[in-house]
This record gives C-alpha cells, structure tokens and sequence, in this order.
C-alpha cells in the first residue's frame, strides 16, 4: 500500500512538471485535460485575470509562489502523502486505505504517517486544535473545515494549494481533489486550522 501511496503521489509530482513545463514553453495560454492517466495540452482562448484571480498580489500580500517557498518540509510532506491517497475509497468511521477512509481517518492518518502527529478521528474534534488560519492565508497543509450536515466542523480535508483540497467525500466513494470555490463547499466552508509553521 506504501508503494501505491508514493506511485500516486509521484504521479501528480509528474503531472503538476507537466503542466508547468507546457505552460512555461507555450507563447499563448494553454488548457490541459487529464484522461485515464494522460494529459494532452492544448492551446486556450486568450482571457484577462477577473478580479477573483489578480494576476499579482495586492500590495502587501505574498503572491502563491511566495507563499509555497514558505512551506515547512512538515506542510509538504502533508501533502505528498495525501495526495498518494487519490481514488482510495470511502468508507464511514475508515482509518486505513487498506478498508477505506472517511474524512477525518484520511486526516488522521496523513497526519500521524506524514509527520508523526496524532489527531483525533473526529472532525469538530480535529478542528478543536491547531492554530486557526483566515482563509486568504492557507498555505498546503492546512486543514479546512465545512459544515456538511448541518453541524459544525462535520467534513474536513487538507488544503493543497490554489484554492484547492483533497478530502474524502461520502459521495462519490472515493478520495479526490475539489476546489474551495466549488459551490457546494463554498457556502459550507467554516474554518481553517494549521497545525506547524
């Protein structure tokens, strides 16, 4: 399962280059689609930044790439480790990919795996520590917070970066990556916690 869970994490390593790499040598913008484990590249419609996406951080603020040579080798570890979990399925009350995890098991054993803290396995009980995050202040590592079942702090996942987060959601069955901006976790995000610097 180790095997698996850094076969998988290389792979988006790979992926995340890829994509970089296509982008950086492209003259104009480009759009990759990832299918049954490719990924092709393909030339984008020009577009300006909307507001929602500057171009450059307000003044003052640290742009993304800023922010991620920030990262605590805990934080990146975090994440690596999460993300070889992708597509391991779900399953309530799950503390190992070998049965299943459910959300706070995902975060549990990342955590106690990646970087030998123990959390509980219990989202509001999760949420109870750590140290507490704004939201335009998440940096990889981070642990993120919803209101999934009309309770408090009932789902959480780790932020990954670019507003994104990997969790395990009952529907759908399996680990994946969903956006922050993603409607349905957007009017239910509540919090963010960090638990290193």
């Amino acid at each position: 399962m180790k095997l698996l869970i850094k076969v998988n994490a290389c792979a988006w390593l790979l992926y995340g280059f890829g994509v970089m790499l296509l982008s950086a040598c492209s003259t104009q913008p480009v759009a990759v689609s990832k299918k049954a484990g490719t990924a092709t590249a393909s030339p984008s419609p020009s577009r300006k930044a909307s507001p929602k996406e500057p171009s450059i951080a307000p003044k003052g603020e640290p742009t993304a790439a800023e922010r991620d040579a920030k990262l605590s080798p805990q934080a990146q570890e975090v994440v690596l480790y999460a993300l070889g979990l992708l597509n391991i399925d779900y399953r309530f009350g799950g503390k190992n990919p070998e049965s299943g995890l459910d959300c706070s098991g995902m975060v549990s054993y990342v955590f106690e795996g990646a970087v030998g803290i123990k959390l509980p396995h219990n989202a509001a009980q999760i949420a109870r520590e750590g140290r507490e995050v704004e939201r335009q202040a998440l940096l990889p590592g981070d642990l993120v917070f919803f209101n999934t079942r009309n309770r408090p702090f009932s789902h959480v996942g780790i932020y990954i970066g670019e507003d994104r987060f990997i969790h395990a959601p009952s529907t759908n069955g399996q680990i994946k990556v969903s956006s922050l901006n993603n409607r349905y976790f957007a009017s239910r995000y509540e919090a963010a916690r960090r638990y290193f610097d």
